[in-house]
């Protein structure tokens, strides 16, 4: 089994449904110890994995003892939230009598799902910097990667995601969709939104992407979208110009370190200090150029800019363009050879999810969003071939295909890391170019 499922998965198409989208085959094919099953949900107000787990549970840990049984890992570990009462229970009885496979209850802070702070709780181990999980004997996936492995054992590739819909929407559910529906669409399965002046935030509100494009369409990787009000503060601050946050951290920045001092990443031993990299903007090459390279491990939490920072600044959207830059130029953080260490003060320094919420105006959006499995129709999907960490997945079909729902539709490019593409409904294919399919839905 561990070789066929390598085969089984990439074939699926599967990718981390919970975070950057990195192709699962990859991992299904590595040894480990453990295998930790995510399912800790990081953004607030995040719930599509809670349906998921409530409904779904037995296949969840039939995808993690297939994952399991392909890395050689002798335990199975999945993780969540204290507070999830009736996913807890599903689960409970999902591993009932399964040895190896134990529950590991969290606290709930943020960024409790993030997987080198995850691995850490779990297991006490810390990932050095530039390392993945795996350095330290350890392969971590999202339930729904879980869930979809399951399904792919089965010959069920993957051609839709569970999406949670929130915010500024009259009925706010968790709905079942065909990959490449348009925002709008989903939207409208909740009833529609109850503003006319709207934003959305596709993936969650830390480290979401902020859009006011209805036709913006669902990933394999967006588990929620929230809607706002478009003049929200926080879409306020996650819309502003890299130019204008420049020029505010130059004349506003106290070098107070309270960005470092909350950083998830510091707190595990890692070197990122973004108050030093805020102060590179105002002294240029006064700070040592491995503080500039060490935006390169910034996971994008997002905690300083909207939880750390007294003054409404934004280290994170300066971190984050740092880090695109030096990928564009080529430059790899070469993993650390030192065993890192977490500081003493980490265990005091998790922010709760519920005051972080406060803090970003969001107190009142906490509303349940139950799964919906109806089928909804939809006209059309627009699926984009880049939504993977690795190069872009190459057509294989033409305009005027006839597509049945789970046809490929994209392959790897040969010898290259990547993922499979599929329809994700019954048509015709509309229009192909180097970004997406579009298939008209019969």
């Amino acid at each position: 089994m561990p070789k066929e499922l390598v085969r089984i998965v990439r074939d699926a198409g599967i990718i981390g449904a919970g975070g950057a989208g990195f192709p699962s085959h990859i991992k299904s094919g590595s040894e480990a110890e453990i295998v930790i099953a995510n399912g800790a949900e990081c953004e607030p107000l995040a719930q599509a994995d809670q349906q998921l787990i409530v409904k779904h549970a037995d296949k969840i840990i039939a995808g993690l003892s297939l994952l399991m049984d392909s890395t050689g890992a002798s335990k199975g570990i999945v993780a969540l939230k204290k507070k999830y009462k009736t996913s807890i229970e599903s689960l409970s009885r999902a591993t009932s009598g399964k040895e190896n496979i134990e529950l590991f209850l969290l606290r709930d802070f943020y960024p409790a799902g993030d997987e080198f702070v995850l691995v850490h709780e779990v297991t006490g181990r810390v990932i050095s910097e530039g390392n993945l999980p795996l350095s330290e004997g350890v392969v971590v996936q999202n339930v729904e990667t879980l869930y979809n492995i399951c399904e792919a054992e089965r010959g069920i590739p993957v051609t839709h995601r569970h999406i949670s819909v929130l915010g500024e929407v009259r009925y706010p559910a968790t709905f079942r969709v065909p990959i490449g529906t348009a925002f709008g669409d989903v939207i409208a399965m909740a009833g529609g939104a109850k503003v006319d002046g709207y934003a959305m935030i596709a993936g969650g509100p830390m480290m979401g992407r902020v859009t006011f494009d209805v036709s913006s369409t669902v990933n394999k990787t967006v588990g929620m979208l929230l809607v706002l009000p478009k003049d929200h503060p926080l879409i306020a601050l996650k819309t502003r110009a890299l130019n204008r946050n420049i020029r505010l951290i130059k004349s506003a920045c106290t070098q107070c370190s309270y960005c470092t001092e909350l950083c998830p990443r510091y707190l595990l031993g890692h070197n990122l200090q973004p108050h030093k990299i805020m102060r590179s903007l105002n002294y240029g090459n006064v700070v040592p150029p491995e503080v500039i390279t060490s935006a390169a491990v910034c996971s994008g939490c997002g905690l300083c800019e909207t939880y750390a920072c007294v003054q409404g600044l934004s280290p994170r959207q300066v971190t984050m363009e740092i880090r695109a830059e030096l990928a564009k130029k080529g430059y790899k953080h070469e993993p650390s050879r030192n065993k890192a260490k977490a500081r003493q003060e980490m265990g005091h320094r998790k922010v709760p999810a519920e005051r972080l919420l406060k803090r970003l105006g969001l107190e009142e959006y906490k509303e349940i969003a139950p799964l919906r499995e109806t089928s909804y129709a939809v006209k059309q999907v627009k699926i984009g071939l880049r939504q993977h960490i690795g190069a872009p997945a190459v057509p294989v079909v033409k305009e005027g295909d006839i597509m049945r729902q789970g046809d490929l539709i994209a392959e790897i490019p040969y010898g290259q890391m990547g993922a499979r593409y599929h329809a994700s409904v019954t048509g015709m294919v509309r229009r192909v170019d180097r970004d997406a399919i579009v298939i008209d839905a019969a």
